[in-house]
C-alpha cells in the first residue's frame, strides 16, 4: 500500500519538464535575436561610415583640397628631399677703393648651389669664378662694405659673377643709382622724348642659391 503515491510525483515530474523546456526555447530564441539585432546594428555602423568617407570625399574634391593621403604623400616627399650643397671659396683677400686711406678686405664665401652636378661643374670653372668676384670686391669701399645694404648688393653681385664664367647671365635687379643720377643729368639737357618700353626677357635660372659670408674683415 505505501507505493500508491508513486504516479503524483510522476505527474508533477511530467508537468515541469515542459516547463523547462520552454524556458530554455525561450533562451534559445532571446540569444538569437541578441546576435541578429547586434549583427544587424554593426552593418548599419558600417553602411553609415561608409556613407559619411564617400560624402567626405566628394566634398574635398568640390572644395579643391587634396585627400589626406595626398598630404601625407607631400609631407614624406619633404622629408626625403635632397640636403643642401655647399661650395666653399677660398678667403679674398683685396685692397678696397678707399681714396682718403689704404683699406683692405678679408671675406670668406660659400656659395649654395641646387645640386652636386652643378657643384662639380663650378669647381672646373673656379679661377674665373674667382677672378670676377675679385674684380667687383676691388671696386668697393669700406664704407660701403661696412654697411648691411652694402653686403646684400655685394651678396647679389657675387651671385652673377660666380655663373658668368659658364655663360649664365643674370641681370641686376636694381639699376646703379650713379648710373641712374647720370642718365636723370642728360635727360635735363636733351628734350624729352617719349620712352620707348622695352620688353623684358625672361630672367635665367641661376643654379646658385644663396651666397653665405663665412669672414667678413674690413680694415
Amino acid at each position: 500500500m505505501a507505493a500508491a503515491p508513486a504516479p503524483v510525483a510522476d505527474a508533477a515530474a511530467a508537468a515541469a519538464a515542459p516547463k523547462k523546456g520552454k524556458k530554455k526555447l525561450i533562451i534559445i530564441i532571446a540569444a538569437v535575436l541578441l546576435v541578429v539585432l547586434a549583427g544587424g546594428g554593426a552593418a548599419v555602423y558600417m553602411v553609415k561610415k561608409k556613407a559619411a568617407a564617400e560624402a567626405a570625399a566628394a566634398d574635398a574634391e568640390d572644395s579643391g583640397d587634396a585627400p589626406a593621403e595626398e598630404h601625407v604623400a607631400e609631407h614624406k616627399k619633404d622629408e626625403h628631399k635632397a640636403p643642401p650643397v655647399f661650395v666653399p671659396l677660398d678667403p679674398f683677400v683685396v685692397n678696397l677703393a678707399d681714396r682718403e686711406s689704404e683699406r683692405f678686405a678679408q671675406i670668406g664665401v660659400t656659395l649654395q648651389v641646387e645640386d652636386a652636378h652643378f657643384a662639380d661643374e663650378i669647381k672646373l670653372y673656379m679661377p674665373a669664378v674667382r677672378n670676377g668676384v675679385l674684380m667687383v670686391l676691388a671696386h668697393k669701399t669700406s664704407k660701403e662694405l661696412l654697411e648691411r645694404s652694402g653686403k646684400e648688393r655685394l651678396a647679389a653681385e657675387i651671385m652673377r659673377e660666380s655663373v658668368r664664367p659658364m655663360g649664365i647671365n643674370i641681370v641686376a635687379e636694381e639699376e646703379d643709382p650713379a648710373d641712374a643720377e647720370a642718365a636723370d643729368a642728360n635727360a635735363d639737357d636733351k628734350p624729352k622724348a617719349k620712352k620707348k618700353k622695352k620688353k623684358k626677357a625672361p630672367p635665367e635660372h641661376n643654379p646658385v642659391l644663396s651666397v653665405n659670408f663665412s669672414s667678413f674683415i674690413i680694415q
